[in-house]
């Protein structure tokens, strides 16, 4: 695991109280998924939604989604984090 996807893991512990096991089965469950497939990626963050146990607004959602399927979604942790919190 590189240092990204460690501090990653750390933020998403430390904000979202998700354990890495649990985002690592979700990862797997969808380990052939197609992130350009609307429906695949916003169940996908119904999921994650439902793990962390933090109620993610319509809007929210929307715009995670379309981050994912457009393949927008930021390389560094602030940008991400910057995602997340609009």
């Amino acid at each position: 695991m590189n240092n990204f996807q460690e501090g990653l893991f750390d933020k998403i512990q430390k904000n979202a109280n998700i354990k890495p096991e649990d985002v690592f089965k979700v990862a797997d469950s969808v380990k052939n998924a197609d992130f350009t497939d609307e429906k695949t990626v916003r169940r996908l963050v119904r999921q994650l939604s439902k793990i962390a146990n933090k109620p993610v607004s319509k809007e929210k959602e929307n715009k995670i989604v379309e981050s994912i399927v457009k393949n927008k979604m930021p390389a560094d942790m602030q940008s991400l984090n910057e995602l997340f919190k609009k």
